[in-house]
């Protein structure tokens, strides 16, 4: 008599572990989209951090700059205790930089490091 071997369903493999990820809210109407973010808070945005993210974006780096950041998420976790991958800490910093560029305009870091070139 063959033994069958129960596996796991694809539901069980790819659970979300985070109740809040496992439910996405997609506003149906331009309505609902408007009540939404009304409904947001006020002030900086900030950093998705650590959920599911279904949008991709590709960036070229140089040798130096990955370098660079590595050797930040490396420092970060040496010495501030902070075990965050490239993708958490490149957010983090495109969250800073927008965040400054909101408040201050064109007198902000990311307009002053742009008109360099």
């Amino acid at each position: 008599m063959p033994r069958r071997v129960s596996l796991p369903a694809a539901d069980d493999l790819f659970r979300s572990t985070n109740e809040q990820a496992r439910v996405r809210a997609v506003p149906d109407a331009p309505e609902e989209q408007e009540e939404q973010e009304a409904a947001a808070p006020p002030g900086p945005k900030r950093p998705s951090g650590r959920v599911r993210h279904d949008e991709k974006m590709t960036v070229y780096v140089t040798s130096d700059e990955l370098l660079d950041l590595e050797h930040a998420r490396l420092t970060l976790r040496r010495d501030h205790g902070l075990a965050v991958d490239r993708g958490r800490l490149v957010r983090e910093a495109v969250a800073l930089v927008l965040a400054d560029f909101e408040e201050q305009g064109h007198d902000s870091a990311l307009v002053r490091r742009l008109t360099e070139e």
